[in-house]
């Protein structure tokens, strides 16, 4: 049985259709805090099981011995490490025969504050004695385009990142994809994969392919780090949340987003989706 924890989130929904493409539904298995917005898979067979991250009682019968378990990192930062501590409690309770992770590029490497918590993930993971996969994911084409029409609205694409700094995303298919890989495969057993795009991308070269696709020009707005945070949080961001991503910004301008060793297309046994391709799908019918 594989199991898929975050199953109804943007990137589990991506792997567990991929699942269901390659193996029965009777297979796999997804785990939710929401068993009606996992309906739909337990009508096409898939089992459902209700647990939550923050309350490790529900956990212990989230999984059982000699399974392989996806763990999609949590979406509340700051809570991330006990939530995720407790999910990995529970499937070494279970005797799960794999735990694959979906971590961040760079791992023990990556120097910004979105990293601490898959960091303090990873080393739990590994000093836990499971079985484990590290999928170290870079960043997500959808990071941008799924906020293209905000971009296109307010007549740039904001960014504190420094001139030239270059991006290596991916789509989150392409990474579902490689979690499936591992899901499905043999001998990923205590390894890391560091995941992200064939192609590196400039925020100027983002904006000349986002104007070309909707025939009008967008350019790159570029703003000092605390303005972008300031803009952020006027436009209703969080301000913890606007300071990580403003770090994030950062991080790219010192090029720890750009790495780039093909781990991700290996997986996945093709090219990453292309930049353009992502712009494309996210433009339909802005614009036009």
């Amino acid at each position: 049985m594989i199991v898929v924890t975050g199953a109804t989130g943007h990137l589990g929904q991506h792997v567990v259709e991929g699942l269901l493409e390659k193996v029965p539904a009777d297979q796999v298995a997804v785990v939710v805090r929401n068993a009606e917005k996992a309906a739909p898979l337990a009508e096409r067979g898939v089992e459902v099981r209700v647990a939550d991250y923050s309350d490790p009682q529900t956990l212990k019968a989230a999984f059982k011995q000699d399974e392989k378990v996806l763990l999609i990192s949590g979406s509340e930062i700051g809570r991330r490490v006990p939530q995720h501590t407790a999910v990995i409690d529970a499937a070494k309770e279970a005797g799960v025969a794999l735990l694959a992770y979906t971590s961040i590029l760079g791992g023990p490497d990556a120097d910004f504050e979105l990293a601490r918590e898959h960091q303090g993930t990873e080393a739990y993971l590994v000093d836990s004695g499971l079985p484990y996969t590290l999928l170290r994911n870079g960043w997500y084409h959808e990071n941008y385009t799924e906020a293209l029409g905000q971009a296109v609205e307010a007549g740039g694409i904001l960014t504190s990142a420094a001139e030239g700094a270059r991006v290596a995303s991916a789509s989150r298919a392409d990474y579902a994809a490689a979690a499936i890989a591992v899901l499905t495969g043999t001998g990923h057993e205590n390894r890391a994969y560091e995941l992200s795009g064939d192609d590196a991308w400039s925020f100027e070269e983002y904006a000349t392919a986002v104007s070309k696709r909707l025939g009008r020009e967008i350019p790159v707005s570029r703003v000092p780090a605390e303005t972008h945070k300031e803009i952020l949080v006027g436009a209703g961001v969080p301000e913890p949340i606007a300071a990580i991503l403003v770090d994030v910004d950062a991080a790219i301008s010192r090029g720890l987003l750009e790495r780039r060793n093909g781990d991700l297309s290996d997986l996945i046994g093709r090219p990453t989706t292309p930049m353009p391709q992502a712009i494309d799908e996210a433009a339909t019918g802005l614009g036009e």
